[in-house]
């Protein structure tokens, strides 16, 4: 009976590879899983087996078609290894498209390279791209990691842009006592669930599934597209058990890692008290410690290991001058309590636009740290890694979020700030010494905040070969015959001076008309993707303000001949507006324009309107100013 039953619990487990596939005849496929496929999946088996609170194996054995150019992402194997994570052996088999092996590969034949910067263990990456002489060209993938340690169980990705699943499958087993917690995402897929003995056994399974394609400027498709997540009741990490069936008891083991690395030296607390003395409130108090901060230390990334997790101690780092965001992130928290402020780190998933953590399924995948400072009104929020970040605005890369507070009394999950147009401004103004053979003298002045300000920061101390390329390129002035680039200021509006010599300004001539631009460079100078059967949220950068003069002040005997019509566009999240005169005391042409982006994510039911208004902004762009010589 014993055998009959671990006989049943291992067919339950497997996946029988299908016959045709074994075949690799395309014909086989059904056309609803090729037709527009640039990869099919036509197999995978991925079985994750728990056998205790702290380890786990997981096999996976896939079988892939790449059937176009488009599809080359498939034909690489790319896998992390650690102290906690091992990578057995892997084996990858390439045939063409008759089923001929051609190549066959293993670990030892593969590019393994360390992570990390040295500071505390390093982790590896095991990599290697299959060329394709030709296409349609099939990779066979079999490769085991086994666990020693485990707060993140693997996700099961079910499909990725342009690809079709013909079948695939997921199997989980795991003691009863620790169970799981699974959620669907982007799919309706309840799992058959077993017994086996001490063990419960989940398996998902998908066949014909046909390819979904990509979407330009949607998020990334691991928040799109159908996956299964799953997740520990109770883990072990570095012999450090902790509980993820709340948010609470996650924070709890995340605050025993924090737990006394927030301490300075009497003298360094001294320091900080000394600095903030006359501060007339707190907020301003925060603001001189966060500016020492950004001005004196650096960032370094650790990511790997327990020191994944804890910080370095407050100590360490400030005589080291530099940390990761942990470490930084703990520094500036013990900073604030030498000055009887209290804050909370907070750990958070970041990136450009990702989606927020959901209340109701706890889980780590958060990669970063910021500090939150409670106030009676907002709280500060601050990102201690950027040595240029506004005081007090996160940006897109954490905003829109909802982050873990690590508290005394557990984790406690808030909301961070809604990304705001106010925070990410650009005001420039340029003055154009126009001379009768086109030539001219440019000088431009950028004011700027948030994105902005990250941006020109960085260009500024560029070499100047790069600083042109970014003149021309990224914001879309003509090629300069000659130009300094240079900051000027950087209070809570840095700014930042570009003086140019132009050969030829005006875009054309004709007899003795010159017809000029309305602006120098382009206020919006992007074609957005195709409107036509969207089905998926675009999401802009971060939402912004951009707001331009140029004055064209004109040589003797020259005057304006027409002007561009004012333009005055609206949609739900956006606005554009122009203007144009000229001031005769000043012989000189004004052009002004003000492009407003309120919301950055735009609902794909809306977002054709604004996709035509800004087609509309790139249309305006055209208009000219022009000039005459009498």
């Amino acid at each position: 009976m014993k055998t009959c039953l671990l006989l049943i619990a291992a067919a339950f487990i497997s996946v029988a590879l299908p016959a045709q596939i074994a075949s690799y005849d395309l014909a086989s496929v059904p056309e609803v899983v090729k037709k527009n496929a640039d990869v099919i999946k036509r197999y995978g088996n991925m079985v994750f087996e728990v056998s205790d609170i702290d380890k786990a194996t997981l096999n996976v054995h896939e079988i892939v078609t790449v059937q176009n150019e488009k599809g080359r992402d498939a034909l690489a194997f790319y896998q992390y290894s650690s102290k906690t994570l091992l990578l057995d052996d892997v084996e990858l088999k390439v045939y063409d498209a008759s089923g001929k092996l051609l190549n066959k590969y293993r670990k030892k034949d593969m590019y393994t390279r360390a992570t990390g910067e040295g500071l505390v263990e390093d982790g590896f990456v095991t990599h290697y791209s299959v060329s394709a002489g030709s296409y349609p060209i099939t990779v066979e993938t079999k490769y085991q990691v086994k666990f020693k340690g485990l707060l993140a169980y693997p996700a099961w990705f079910i499909s990725r842009p342009g690809t079709g699943v013909e079948n695939s499958s997921f199997t989980v087993k795991v003691p009863k006592d620790l169970d799981l917690r699974y959620k669907e995402k982007n799919i309706q897929l309840p799992p058959q669930v077993a017994e086996e003995g001490a063990y419960k056994i989940y398996k998902w399974q998908v066949s014909n599934l046909p390819p979904v394609a990509d979407e330009e400027g949607a998020v990334k498709y691991r928040s799109r597209y159908p996956s299964i997540q799953i997740a520990p009741n109770r883990f072990s990490y570095y012999n450090r058990p902790g509980s993820l069936d709340s948010w609470n008891s996650f924070g709890q083991w995340m605050a025993a890692l924090y737990k006394g690395q927030d301490e300075l030296p009497a003298e360094r607390q001294a320091f900080f008290q000394e600095m903030v003395k006359d501060a007339p409130s707190d907020r301003e108090k925060v603001k001189r410690i966060y500016q020492y901060l950004q001005k004196n230390f650096r960032y370094v990334s650790i990511q790997l290991g327990i020191g994944g997790f804890k910080p370095f101690s407050a100590d360490f780092t400030d005589k080291k001058k530099y940390g990761d965001c942990k470490g930084l992130s703990n520094y500036m928290k013990a900073a604030l309590k030498a000055v009887g402020i209290n804050s909370h780190v907070a750990i958070i998933n970041s990136d450009y636009n990702s989606e927020p953590v959901e209340p109701d399924f706890p889980i780590d995948v958060f990669d970063h740290v910021i500090l939150c400072v409670p106030q009676p009104k907002d709280s500060i929020w601050l990102e201690c890694t950027s040595n240029t970040a506004d005081f007090g605005v996160l940006g897109s890369f954490t905003e829109n979020r909802r982050a873990l507070l690590v508290t005394d009394n557990g984790g406690v999950l808030v909301p961070t700030p809604s990304s705001k147009a106010a925070n990410n401004t650009q005001h420039a103004t340029t003055t154009v010494q126009l001379e009768e053979d086109g030539s001219g003298l440019i000088n431009t002045t950028f004011r700027t905040t948030g994105r902005y300000r990250e941006i020109m920061d960085y260009v500024v101390n560029e070499k100047k070969e790069d600083q042109k390329e970014f003149i021309v390129f990224g914001i879309g002035f003509k090629q300069p015959d000659d130009f300094e680039f240079a900051k000027q200021e950087s209070g809570s509006v840095y700014t930042s001076g570009l003086k140019m010599a132009m050969e030829k300004v005006p875009e054309f001539t004709a007899g003795n008309k010159m017809f000029l631009a309305p602006r120098l460079y382009k206020i919006w100078g992007s074609k957005l993707p195709k409107a036509e059967n969207r089905k998926l949220d675009y999401y802009f950068r971060n939402p912004f303000i951009e707001v331009d003069t140029t004055i064209f002040k004109l040589p003797e005997g020259v005057t304006p001949d027409a002007l561009p019509k004012e333009k005055s566009l609206q949609c739900a999240f956006a606005s554009y507006n122009t203007k144009y005169w000229f001031n005769e005391a000043e012989k000189a042409v004004y052009s002004t324009a003000t492009l407003e982006l309120r919301q950055h994510k735009i609902p794909a039911a809306q977002y054709a309107e604004v996709k035509q208004f800004f087609d509309e902004v790139l249309m305006d762009d055209g208009q000219r100013i022009v000039v005459v010589k009498k």
